[in-house]
């Protein structure tokens, strides 16, 4: 399960897969007799495949993902692999509210289905820079918070970092967040290196032993943040720059790949890889010797958040299921599952692994965040810019 999950992208072109694990089925609880009059209002959605057995999913692949108008249930879209499934049937369970359940695998598929209105949600997860670009194209509604007193128990830090995609705190709930580091094999590091700087990738002495992420923006924010950028510019002299960067570090790379930089690095099979925190967490149950830093020029901090979309028609169960997944014991579940850090500090103080509560890689200190910034939406002309130098280093 990645984010980033969610931060795997092709600016400004769709992409398949990117997350393996990232694609969850959904329970097929359309019964034929639903196919009444109803089912004229409802769209019908083409379900997201799944590579995890279908047999614990609260939901069948088959299941349509926009709903008929009714007050027994709520439409939620969200990453494979991003929730506790156990969550679903209690919120079903302690409200009566159905649960239509959908997944994508990219915020660049789930944005065009989204804005064209080819399905009704009434909750979607976006990524930080996507609820940006949601926002600039007025697809949300403000949240009533007055409806959502849970809502208490999310950290003010990560409230505080969220007005860098929703300056108002209007339109977002924050859900899962992370970081991009990098991860070693302490018994394949050579002694005296100190992996402490993003530098390090382009070291010769690990040739073929470097993974790096299939990811534009977080292979570019790599070289932004060694570059000294933001990794959010769109001038294209300092976009061309992080490319040659890239394009200089290529012949070390043994590969860009997502998903299999945790499972390389479980079997020993590369030194260092470019990471997401909650991969790391994962990667260290399997494999003790391996490490996980956030370099000291800096990195990305992503943050999913839940919002509801203009168009949403069961608003009320949607912010019931919101003030849901708010409550701690919920968070907690929600976190044990996925392995990404959690907003939620009620959650938090619940963890009974001091290691886990207390990790730098799941809660990492202001100190270590200091110079780390969010992405942001780089528009259609910075999506084509890097678009066209990500191309040339992919072919280089």
């Amino acid at each position: 399960m990645k984010r980033r999950i969610a931060a795997v992208i092709a600016i400004g072109v769709l992409i398949p897969s990117l997350l393996s694990g990232c694609v969850k089925k959904v329970e097929d609880e359309k019964q034929t007799d639903a196919k009444t009059d109803s089912a004229a209002e409802s769209v019908k959605t083409e379900p997201a495949q799944t590579e995890k057995d279908s047999s614990t999913e609260p939901a069948k692949a088959e299941q349509t993902a926009a709903s008929s108008k009714g007050e027994g249930e709520v439409v939620v879209y969200n990453w494979g692999e991003y929730i506790d499934p156990e969550v679903l049937k209690l919120f079903e369970k302690e409200t009566g509210i159905k649960v239509i359940y959908e997944e994508f695998e990219t915020n660049e598929i789930m944005y065009p289905k989204v804005s064209a209105g080819a399905a009704s949600y009434d909750l979607i997860c976006p990524s930080d820079y996507m609820i940006s670009k949601m926002l600039e194209n007025d697809m949300l509604q403000p949240i009533n918070f007055d409806h959502i007193p849970n809502y208490k128990n999310i950290d003010e830090t990560y409230i505080e970092q969220s007005k860098g995609f929703d300056p108002e705190n209007k339109y977002s709930i924050p859900y899962c967040w992370g970081t991009v580091g990098i991860l070693y094999n302490k018994t394949m590091i050579e002694e005296g290196d100190k992996v402490d700087s993003w530098e390090i990738l382009w070291d010769e002495k690990y040739k073929d032993n470097i993974l790096m992420q299939d990811s534009v923006r977080d292979a570019f924010m790599v070289t932004q943040k060694m570059l000294g950028y933001d990794i959010n510019t769109v001038k294209e002299s300092e976009i061309k720059a992080c490319a040659d960067k890239l394009i200089e570090q290529k012949p070390l790379v043994q590969a860009y790949v997502v998903d299999q930089v945790r499972d390389k690095m479980i079997g020993d099979e590369a030194a260092l890889g470019v990471i997401y925190s909650g991969e790391a967490i994962f990667t260290q149950r399997e494999n003790e010797n391996l490490e996980y830093v956030i370099p000291k020029e800096g990195t990305n901090v992503w943050i999913d958040s839940w919002v509801i979309p203009k168009n949403a028609r069961n608003v009320e169960n949607a912010e019931k299921f919101l003030d849901f997944l708010c409550r701690g014991d919920i968070a907690l579940m929600n976190f044990d599952y996925i392995t990404y850090s959690t907003p939620n500090k009620a959650a938090r103080e619940l963890i009974e692994d001091e290691d886990i509560r207390n990790s730098n890689i799941a809660f990492p200190t202001a100190d270590m965040l200091s110079k780390s910034d969010v992405y942001k939406n780089i528009g259609e002309e910075g999506d084509a810019l890097y678009a066209k130098y990500w191309d040339k280093v992919k072919s280089s």
